[in-house]
């Protein structure tokens, strides 16, 4: 034991077991599927999460034998950038927040890897479909599992990567392809922003890139989580253009949340990520991907605790997409787009927690979402099993008879996330609503009750557009074809398995989070409060007494009941026609909600186009300007040459071989002389002598 925690040797083996299984099956996958079985890929995958998630467990159980202030386990594994003071390792750390998640992505993520065997078991591409799988909760499981910010970025766009390889799963299908490709670049934007805060955060540790005579130390410089709940207090009173520096770091880092967690304005991805395979879009959308931007800003809640101008984004973020989002589920006949929409609110109240310092809740909703969002998900990817491919909810119906498991878990599920009690999310959202409320801002005094309310109101749209859902799909007469109505089966044990164990978690998963008004202990908040104990000093509540949380926790309740009674009122049966009455007299809103409030096309018509007719602008001028300057360069230039090329020849080339010319011929003639007889060499010597003294004799005559 040294300091505050354990130094152990096992953490690496987290991630790296699902990366071996990644490995294998995208190495030598496809060959055990065609000589073996398919079921040998799905074994390996399954194997690897599920070792994951015993080491896991293996962590959690030594975290629980230490004292609170110790439970933090670390695994330095080597140093991976060492330059001056300034030092990054790869090493792993486990203390209660991050062991939460972990055992979330492993154990969420391994019941939808059984739940797969079966959903994917007629596809020709099994070997690829379990190796992205694997490497997906590889690179979640470093990004949780990392002790410093820039391995977090690691992992951060490793499950961006893999996200575009999951959502693009059946590449052949353009639309699905570019589905991936939305997801992917979507990211790239909200990831610019975190690579933005990474280096004003560098820049505010090391004392500013511009200032003079600056001697850092090695404490200041580092990345690594522990060391920067402290050194991030220098950052206080520093500004960038008279905005406060921790400001902006935080503010540049969720924008990279908010492309991760798909809040406003980068949300526009995450429903289009239902192209992908069901179990995909519960892997993604209820325990891994979307939440890291909600574990990124609980993993540095003391440097956004400085900054209550960005903590006042967050969660106002947080409350316009939960209410913008649950106002879209209300319209939406694809039985995935529904739930897709519900996933962008639910994370909508997860940022509403965190963003108004209730750390502790925002992870709690986490968690229960993650139950109860993968039993929905994969709830739906039995019903479209069962529809042989189908996902219009108005085709449906009468299903409840006909596949009775997934009918009861996902009543389950929704009663858990409308906020029923004794259901999961009736305790995680409705902490986060006492929170919201109670928690006193000190930038806008009215920030508090406005969040409070749209977030209210956000938790009466989740009940009614479930329960729609729960009464269009499985009540009613069956309005779907002949030959689909034959075909209606429950899906294999493989699948329903998964879906029970989610239904009994998102049942009980909220007790171990009951509030001190029960007299019961929080065991949730009490395993997290070493982790937050600094940022909870630092809160103000507004003094709203026991009386206060009771009534609103009843008027909680209220919500989900009327939410239910609308719904009921209006689909109850599976019927269609009230609804398309009520459709009928207000066809503007309908329609608006339906098509997504055109967003979607806004985007297109704002951002894509022109940068289309940018591109092919440029594309003109490269082709017709570029292009031919080129060509004029490389014509003169060839003129030149060539010009260049007869003066060498004719000039250069003509002189040279004039003057050979003129030696050889020459030579020719004076060889001549070259006889070889004695007595001719005698006689023009003598010629040669008489010719001096002639030349001599007339010379001086003349003198």
């Amino acid at each position: 034991m040294e300091g505050t925690h354990l130094n152990v040797g096992f953490l690496w083996l987290i991630p790296f077991f699902p990366l071996i299984g990644a490995l294998v099956n995208g190495t030598v996958g496809w060959l055990l599927q065609e000589r073996v079985g398919k079921w040998l890929n799905g074994v390996i995958a399954n194997v690897a999460v599920w070792a994951s998630f015993v080491t896991a467990a293996a962590g959690f159980l030594m975290l629980v034998g230490q004292e609170p202030e110790r439970r933090m386990l670390i695994d330095h594994v080597y140093s991976w950038i060492s330059v001056g003071g300034f030092e990054v390792a790869v090493s792993f750390t486990m203390d209660p927040l991050s062991a939460v998640m972990t055992l979330v992505v492993t154990g969420v993520g391994g019941l939808i890897h059984i739940y797969s065997v079966g959903y994917i078991a007629h596809d020709r591409s099994v070997w690829r479909y379990f190796s992205y799988l694997n490497l997906f909760s590889f690179a979640m499981l470093v990004l949780v599992l990392s002790s410093n910010l820039l391995l977090m970025f690691v992992g951060w766009e490793g499950v961006g990567l893999c996200s575009y390889l999951l959502i693009g799963f059946w590449f052949g299908d353009v639309e699905k392809a570019k589905a991936g490709m939305k997801a992917f670049v979507v990211n790239r934007i909200g990831d610019f922003g975190f690579l933005a805060g990474i280096m004003f955060l560098l820049w505010g540790m090391a004392g500013g890139w511009f200032s003079s005579g600056y001697q850092a130390s090695e404490s200041v410089l580092s990345f690594d989580f522990t060391t920067m709940a402290h050194t991030v207090q220098g950052l206080a009173g520093k500004q960038v253009l008279g905005i406060s520096l921790a400001t902006v770091i935080c503010v540049s880092l969720f924008v990279g949340a908010t492309g991760k967690s798909a809040q406003i304005p980068l949300y526009v991805w995450l429903p289009d990520a239902m192209a992908g395979p069901t179990p995909v879009s519960a892997l993604i959308h209820a325990a891994t991907m979307v939440t890291a931007g909600v574990y990124m800003i609980a993993r540095l809640n003391y440097l956004y605790i400085m900054s209550p101008v960005a903590m006042s984004i967050v969660a106002g973020t947080g409350a316009l997409t939960a209410l913008f989002a649950a106002t879209i589920g209300f319209t939406q006949r694809d039985i995935k787009k529904v739930l897709a929409y519900s996933t962008v609110s639910q994370l909508g109240f997860m940022f509403i927690g965190v963003g108004v310092g209730a750390f502790t809740a925002g992870i709690f909703h986490l968690m229960t979402h993650a139950f109860f969002k993968a039993c929905l998900f994969l709830g739906s990817g039995s019903v479209i099993h069962a529809m042989s491919g189908e996902q219009d909810i108005f085709k449906m119906g009468g299903l409840r008879k006909k596949i009775p498991i997934t009918f009861w878990t996902f009543l389950v599920a929704t009663l858990a996330i409308a906020g029923f009690p004794p259901f999961a999310a009736f305790f995680s959202k409705d902490e986060i609503l006492w929170k919201a409320f109670d928690t006193a801002n000190p930038v806008i005094p009215w920030w508090p009750f406005a969040v409070w309310t749209l977030g209210a109101i956000a938790a009466l749209g989740t009940a009614f557009y479930m329960f729609r859902l729960v009464y269009i799909t499985f009540f009613g007469e069956c309005r779907a074809d002949e030959e689909t109505r034959h075909h209606i089966h429950e899906s294999p044990r493989t699948m329903t398995f998964a879906l029970i164990v989610l239904a009994l978690l998102s049942t009980v998963g909220g007790w171990i989070g009951i509030p001190h008004l029960f007299h019961l202990p929080n065991l949730f908040e009490h395993w997290l409060e070493p982790v937050f104990e600094h940022s909870a000093a630092q809160l103000q509540s507004r003094g709203a007494g026991a009386a206060t949380e009771w009534g609103l926790m009843a008027f909680s309740v209220l919500l989900a009941f009327a939410g239910w009674l609308a719904a009921k009122q209006i689909y109850g049966g599976g019927r269609l026609d009230k609804a398309q009455a009520i459709v009928a007299r207000i066809q503007g809103l309908y329609r608006w909600s339906y098509h997504k409030y055109f967003v979607d096309e806004f985007y297109h018509a704002v951002v894509v186009e022109p940068f289309l007719a940018l591109t092919r602008a440029l594309f003109w001028i490269d082709q017709h300007i570029v292009d031919r300057l080129v060509n004029l360069a490389g014509w003169v230039t060839t003129a030149f040459s060539n010009f260049d090329g007869a003066i060498d020849k004719y000039v250069v080339d003509g002189a040279v071989n004039i003057v050979g010319d003129t030696l050889i011929g020459a030579g020719r003639y004076l060889k001549k002389i070259q006889t070889g007889r004695l007595q001719d060499y005698l006689y023009v010597m003598v010629a040669g002598v008489l010719l001096v003294i002639l030349l001599s004799r007339l010379l001086a005559g003349s003198a």
